[in-house]
């Protein structure tokens, strides 16, 4: 007699884990459907997304990688076995420990990208191991802003848009329409329905620009000036809040000097936003209370840019008083429950001076740019994640396996992460990933990178294992929930692997959970409630606190803000002690050239997809069937092409060829799509699933002495280029 049953579980191709209940019968999912009664509680919502429809039929998928798989030919032939997990982990382990003997533990490298596995257990793993050489991409996704933020307030932020509460909202670099489609997006429209005022700067005309009552289209990499051009009219037209300008910022005349030559009229000559839209921008925004102000991976990705672009955005949320305030932002916690920081060892790891491949050139994004501000964060006892915030360079990382500067990586274990298509430059992730002594890949499905490697092992997937997110550490909340059911043929948790291979290299003591699972009810407890009770609503938080600067302290005196300063540092005196810019100070405003005359944005996403995932499913790639080019109708006439022309979009470092769609956006700009491959094609050399086509990263470089000196952001957005008809 079969079994069915319906479980409680949850979504995870997207970051948000929006909660499903599956119907399982005899240990395989047969339907899923939203679970209203956990997040985002409203089915409706979930109807925007075309992904977990899908869920069974990923879980099946003939592409998925099912069992562990060793390379029998040459790197790239596409000639594999399969064997047991045994082998490839005693194989895996012994590779590892003669690399380490020769060469220490430098040797390895790891790279990670994705939602849909957690990181913490390999950032454990290397601590033990004793590299420093974890990468990813958070240089030009969250790291930026986290950086920014906590120097200015002392710890990040998380914003607040309140329909109701909520009078002006500003969003800046980032498009829920397709991006999000979850509570966010819905979110949005529900406040453009109270006819409050929506302000979206993009240089794209978004699905979310078209809800703004003011859309600013900047052109790519000039944010900053445009920011300051904004504090410029509120400065000047004394929009800001005198009190809490005056109780609690740090250096705001130093600002006004430093705000004088940017003027609506000089903002409106380098960005393109018209002088008075960045009037009214301003007091739209400084005379509502409270405001929002909600910024996104738009600007993570403006390279030098990006960090000013993040500081003055901060300066402008403090000088208004839209601070850790209901309705416009509050000052984040540290959790309550083990944080991420603790459970990969990162703090006795960073005890023993680790060399990281970039230590030495970067000021913030290094264990010693870690340690200068954990001195003013532990004034509130708050410390930061440090594996995200202090993970290596990409660049540096490829160069070395290249170089064998500063000391030779021959080794690399990939995880969630397809560099190959998600790095910069292509052609030098290519030939550093061919280099290798062992390439090791955990995957769902066959990708560019996993055709380079020497194992490819299954990882279990959505609905196959529990889940737990935490942002990492920097709030204090904790959202996931149990898998369904067990993993199908031999895939197994991530967890696993890094417990298993850590076991064979003498890390016993380290792993003392057996299971995931296990690990995650650890990391709970002190909460004081199991794995199962969480589970049940999949959700832990409290309710936010504000004006918590106003607090006292142990001498009864208000416990300000865990900066140098004690308040809000507009001119940052860590930034000055470093030698970096105190203020926020635009840089390389670059046009373009006589030979790459346009301007290149490489990041853009469309649904249905997930960055570079998901292009396997039919139903999918019939929504969406090719690679997007964007431009305005002004541009493409310019270039003598029309809608759907296939054109080839060029840069100093390459070629891809894409189709073009004309939208209202800023002239002389062109938006590729990121993330485009074929898994149709050939699953080995030289195809490698049609890499070399229709990739943004051939256009990109992630060249680390051009990159910004603090974090080490390269550029993805503002980049010149040319487009030439097929």
């Amino acid at each position: 007699m079969s079994e069915r049953k319906v479980v409680p579980t949850n979504c995870r191709f997207c970051g948000y884990q929006c909660g499903l209940l599956a119907t399982v019968e005899n240990g395989k999912v047969r339907k899923v459907q939203p679970d209203s009664s956990r997040y985002p509680h409203n089915a409706g919502i979930m109807r925007g997304c075309k992904r977990w429809p899908l869920i069974s039929e990923v879980m099946e998928h003939p592409q998925r990688i099912n069992y562990p798989l060793k390379r029998v030919g040459e790197r790239g032939s596409g000639r594999w076995e399969r064997i047991s997990w045994e082998q490839a982990l005693d194989e895996i382990a012994a590779k590892l420990a003669g690399l380490k003997e020769e060469f220490g533990p430098e040797v390895l490298a790891t790279s990670i990208g994705g939602p849909h596995t957690t990181f913490w257990p390999l950032h454990r793993f290397l601590a033990l191991f004793g590299s420093p050489n974890n990468m990813g991409i958070g240089q030009i996704c969250w790291n930026p802003g986290i950086w920014a933020n906590t120097l200015t307030y002392g710890w990040p932020v998380d914003m607040e848009l309140d329909p109701e509460g909520t009078e002006c909202a500003i969003l800046w670099g980032v498009n829920p329409s397709q991006s999000d489609n979850s509570l966010f997006w819905h979110t949005v429209q529900e406040f453009k329905r109270r006819g409050k005022p929506l302000i979206v700067v993009d240089p794209r005309l978004t699905g979310t620009a078209q809800e703004a009552q003011l859309w600013l289209p900047v052109r790519p990499g000039t944010d900053a000036v445009l920011a300051l051009g904004l504090l410029h009219v509120i400065v000047q037209e004394k929009l800001y809040d005198e009190e809490f300008v005056q109780n609690w910022c740090h250096g705001f005349e130093r600002l006004c000097d430093h705000l004088i030559p940017y003027t609506p009229a000089y903002v409106e000559e380098v960005t393109g936003v018209k002088a008075e839209d960045v009037v009214k921008a301003a007091r739209l925004y400084g005379k509502s209370t409270p405001a929002c102000l909600y910024s996104g991976r738009g600007i993570d990705q403006l390279g030098l840019n990006s960090f000013p672009t993040h500081r003055a955005l901060a300066i402008l949320r403090a000088i208004t008083g839209n601070l850790d305030v209901p309705g416009a932002s509050h000052l984040s916690e540290m959790p309550d429950f083990i944080p991420e920081l603790e459970l990969e060892l990162s703090e006795p790891y960073a005890a023993t001076s680790p060399r990281s491949v970039s230590q030495e050139k970067l000021l913030l994004q290094s264990y010693q740019g870690y340690a200068k501000v954990r001195e003013q964060t532990m004034k509130h006892k708050k410390r930061l994640p440090m594996r995200y915030l202090t993970s290596a360079h990409p660049h540096r990382v490829w160069k070395a396996m290249l170089t064998g500067e500063p000391y030779p990586i021959r080794s690399m274990i990939v995880m969630a992460s397809n560099p190959l298509l998600t790095q910069a430059d292509t052609q030098l992730v290519y030939r550093a990933l061919k280099s290798l002594d062992l390439l090791v890949v955990l995957e769902l499905f066959e990708t560019p990178t996993s055709m380079l490697a020497d194992y490819v092992l299954p990882s279990a997937g959505v609905l196959e294992r529990p889940l737990l997110e935490t942002k990492a550490g920097v709030a204090n909340i904790a959202y996931g929930g149990d898998q369904a059911v067990g993993p199908y043929y031999e895939r197994r948790p991530d967890y696993d692997f890094w417990r298993e291979l850590g076991l064979r290299l003498g890390q016993e003591k380290a792993w003392p959970w057996q299971t995931y699972r296990e690990a995650l009810e650890y990391s709970l407890s002190p909460l004081g409630y199991s794995w199962d009770d969480f589970s049940g609503s999949g959700l832990y938080y409290q309710d936010n606190e504000y004006l918590k600067y106003e607090e006292p302290d142990e001498q009864g005196k208000p416990q300000g803000f865990a900066t140098v300063s004690g308040k809000v540092e507009i001119y940052s005196e860590l930034l000055q002690e470093m030698g970096a810019d105190p203020l926020p100070s635009p840089r390389s405003l670059s046009q373009g050239n006589a030979d790459f005359p346009l301007m290149l944005m490489s990041g853009a996403r469309f649904q249905p997809y997930y960055a570079s995932s998901y292009h396997q499913l039919e139903k999918l790639r019939r929504m969406h069937p090719e690679p997007i080019a964007e431009m305005s109708p002004v541009t493409g006439e310019k270039l003598g092409l029309g809608e759907g022309s296939l054109v080839d979009v060029e840069t100093e470092r390459g070629k891809a060829r894409f189709r073009t769609r004309f939208v209202p956006m800023c002239d002389h700009v062109v938006s590729v799509e990121y993330g485009w491959w074929y898994p149709e094609m050939k699953a080995s050399e030289p195809e490698l699933g049609g890499i070399w086509l229709a990739n943004a990263n051939l256009l990109t470089s992630g060249d680390f002495d051009a990159s910004d000196p603090l974090v080490g952001t390269w550029t993805y957005n503002g980049i010149p280029c040319r487009v030439a008809k097929v």
